[in-house]
């Protein structure tokens, strides 16, 4: 394995360890590690990753570590990142999902993940300053970024907010303009809506379709998958729905995506044998997807027109970024623990050089000492 390589395996299984909160704080933390520390990139250029990423299906901070790891050392380094980022969450799910299996019940963790929820919010905070001065290119752009904020706010779905935003400032920007080069067309990323996963006794290659076929069309958050996986599942009588909640639960607590739940529902089906499988079938897409559209991206830079949908879709998903950081806050919030906790850790981010994973565990000891203790 080269220098690159092992660089790229390195920071992803890092991340992959401490990177909790979601994919605002995944990309958050991402931006810390790789523009910051270690500059693999420009801001405007990671700025377009994630624009690109949000309207893909699949896990958005899973393929931005996927996006990087390409960046950084081609197509080999596409998978080294994705694979590191995702083994942490998945080894842990595993371990968690033979416990319950063999004990029926989970370890008690509130305490800690009440820390680290306080603590993610000062970090995607920075996140979202930095990346909104680059995305911020004009007044226009401010405009439809508070548009998308609002809209979001509203529950209006994030997909549609995204597409609305590019296509809105695309038209605009064009117009004012009056001038438009050439545009190359994009060939629509194949759905695996064909596949049928109705069956009588769940074989392991089953087990991989329909888990597959959730990878290639999920958008959304962890109430998503839980829908998805409630039509694919329960009302299937292959879980029940209380096991579906605490596989759910489990993917919401350990580190890395919140997609780990594919393995303590596959450990769940067919022991150790479901797990990797059901891993593998909700990945793969994704792999596939950033594979394909990687190369795309600054090509999309070269058309105008192309341009102008980039732009508005990058301050679009800053915007959603700070919706959920709001929406996040406020449940967060609640109480005077959760408070001190989002105060000492945005005095970490904002005041000091504190690396956002000892934030991470910093923020986990307080909620642990303060529950306990007070």
């Amino acid at each position: 394995m080269n220098l690159r390589l092992k660089e790229v395996a390195k920071v992803f299984f890092k991340l992959g360890c401490f990177a909790f909160g979601g994919p605002a704080a995944h990309i958050a933390m991402m931006e810390d590690e790789i523009i910051e520390k270690r500059k693999w990139m420009t801001r405007d250029y990671f700025l377009d990753l994630i624009g690109t990423t949000n309207l893909i299906p699949g896990p958005n901070s899973t393929e931005m570590t996927m996006h990087c790891g390409y960046e950084r050392a081609g197509k080999a380094g596409l998978f080294v990142a994705g694979i590191a980022f995702i083994f942490p969450a998945t080894l842990v799910t595993a371990i968690l999902a033979y416990l319950y299996v063999e004990y029926g019940e989970l370890p008690q963790v509130e305490p800690f993940i009440y820390g680290i929820k306080p603590a993610v919010l000062a970090i995607i905070a920075s996140a979202i300053l930095k990346l909104g001065k680059k995305a911020a290119k004009s007044t226009e752009l401010i405009i439809i970024g508070v548009l998308v904020l609002i809209v979001s706010l509203l529950g209006i779905n994030e997909i549609a907010a995204l597409l609305g935003a590019g296509v809105l400032g695309m038209l605009y920007f064009y117009l004012k303009s009056r001038t438009m080069n050439g545009i190359n067309s994009i060939s629509p990323l194949f759905l695996f809506l064909g596949i049928n996963t109705t069956i009588a006794k769940l074989s392991t290659f089953k087990l991989f379709l329909i888990f597959l076929k959730v990878g290639a069309i999920l958008y959304g958050s962890g109430y998503v998958l839980f829908a998805y996986l409630d039509a694919e599942l329960v009302t299937r009588g292959l879980l029940t729905r209380a096991e579906l909640i605490d596989a759910i639960a489990i993917g919401q607590f350990t580190p890395g995506p919140v997609l780990s739940t594919s393995t303590f529902i596959g450990y769940q089906l067919s022991g150790f044998t479901g797990a990797l499988v059901a891993t593998a079938g909700i990945f793969l897409p994704s792999f596939l997807f950033v594979l394909i559209l990687n190369p795309f991206i600054p090509k999309m830079r070269n058309s105008l027109l192309l341009r102008y949908f980039l732009d508005s879709v990058n301050i679009a998903a800053v915007a959603v970024m700070l919706a959920v950081l709001l929406v996040m806050a406020s449940d967060t919030l609640m109480q005077w623990q959760s408070i001190a906790i989002a105060l000492v850790a945005g005095s970490l981010t904002f005041k000091t050089k504190v690396s956002t994973i000892w934030t991470i565990v910093i923020g986990a000891i307080l909620g642990f000492i303060l529950l306990t203790f007070f």
